[in-house]
């Protein structure tokens, strides 16, 4: 990140002080402020440097397909699942993992989020094993989520973990992009 504004040494601190703590990140700015360069920041700052940045996007892929590659699953779970296949929260175990356009997700998909966030483990798909988990999520999106709670687009509980009403809570604290003029 560069730039030496005053909202860039602003948000080069939220940056360190979010990399100095162990909690998940949820950073929020329009489209084209750079969003995933902030969590590649974070990742690089924190004690968990050593291990992968993973990123996806959340926005890209239906629900069924992004389930397979976030949770991983056992050989049979659903008929093209030949072999057994880790997901992307275990080639993440030890770094950081990435959601992009977290808003973008199933209030279903959510719900699933939610409960590995809750209890930093996961279960493939198809699979009876549950999987601990030692990893730092950083989400991202371009949209306001207690709009979309309102209309009943995003769940509430999940909003709170991502620290939509406030700007620190237990599992999660809110780094916002701002578009910063160019000259």
């Amino acid at each position: 990140m560069i730039g030496k504004s005053e909202v860039m040494q602003i948000l080069r601190e939220r940056v360190r002080a979010a990399a100095r703590v162990s909690s998940s990140v949820l950073v929020t700015g329009e489209s084209g402020t750079g969003k995933e360069l902030v969590a590649r920041a974070i990742h690089e700052h924190s004690d968990r440097s050593a291990g992968k940045f993973v990123a996806i996007d959340c926005g890209a892929l239906p629900d069924e397909l992004i389930e397979s590659e976030l949770f991983g699953h056992k050989r049979g779970a659903f008929t093209t699942a030949v072999a057994d296949k880790s997901g992307l929260f275990e080639e993440a175990n030890g770094g950081t993992l990435f959601l992009d356009e977290i808003a973008n997700t199933s209030r279903r998909f959510q719900a699933k989020l939610l409960r590995v966030l809750q209890d930093r483990q996961l279960r493939r798909l198809g699979d009876v094993m549950m999987r601990k988990l030692d990893l730092r999520v950083v989400a991202a999106t371009n949209c306001e989520l207690m709009p979309m709670v309102r209309r009943g687009e995003f769940r509430e509980d999940l909003s709170r973990r991502c620290g939509a009403e406030w700007k620190t809570c237990r599992f999660w604290s809110t780094i916002c992009c701002v578009v910063v003029e160019r000259r």
